[in-house]
């Protein structure tokens, strides 16, 4: 999710993070705090100053909230102290302005691998839920019969929701092939995984980015 009133600078972002196969929706400042809280995005990108208001206030509302949401703040305001209140105030991370788009893709990425890396013992992407110590997953609270490889599948997914995800990043993590190989094993278990968490008439969770992979939709489309 993003938060930014310059509309070149946000576009460039948006283009810049699309290009990269992140999922980018803009919102505004009055809404950041209930889509924090509800919505199912990996993070979220915050202009300090947005259109006269110091978005601080909200990082604020986003942790009495609870939400556990990674916010990473973007602003013109750049000293050590201003720095060191956004921190204060609940966001994972600061990066003044101006800064380059690479610096940026590259703290989304640290921020998202830190996530990733976090324990817990659940994971939510909408009606689905894995619970990570009993290992079984459940679609709308019904449980699914899923083999050990598409356990560990759909568990890479839900890590990940929104985020384009390629055949050579499940053979290398969910298979450990370290080396090119030429196999279907990753399309037969996503085929096998559609059928079990899949509602019949509408576009498979698990959607195909064409020519590049595939990425888990939060919600059925």
């Amino acid at each position: 999710m993003l938060v930014e009133d310059e509309e070149d600078l946000a576009n460039e972002i948006k283009a810049e993070l699309e290009g990269d196969g992140y999922l980018v929706r803009r919102l505004s400042i009055a809404d950041a705090a209930d889509a924090a809280a509800m919505s199912d995005a990996a993070m979220l990108i915050l202009d300090r100053i947005h259109h006269g208001i110091d978005s601080l206030h909200t990082v604020q509302i986003i942790r009495k909230q609870g939400a556990k949401i990674p916010v990473l703040i973007i602003s013109a305001c750049s000293s050590a102290d201003d720095v060191a209140e956004g921190l204060r105030a609940g966001a994972d991370d600061y990066l003044p302005k101006p800064f380059y788009m690479v610096e940026l893709v590259a703290r989304v990425e640290a921020m998202l691998r830190r996530l990733g890396d976090i324990s817990t013992t659940r994971l939510i992407v909408g009606d689905l839920e894995i619970d990570l110590l009993e290992g079984t997953a459940f679609k709308a609270s019904a449980k699914l019969n899923l083999l050990p490889r598409e356990f560990k599948l759909l568990e890479y997914f839900a890590r990940r929701p929104g985020q384009l995800i390629t055949r050579a990043m499940l053979l290398k993590d969910v298979w450990q092939y370290d080396f090119e190989v030429e196999t279907n094993v990753v399309d037969t278990h996503i085929s096998n995984l559609r059928k079990k968490i899949d509602e019949h008439g509408l576009p498979s969770r698990i959607a195909n980015v064409r020519g590049l992979g595939y990425m888990l939709r939060p919600h059925a489309a």
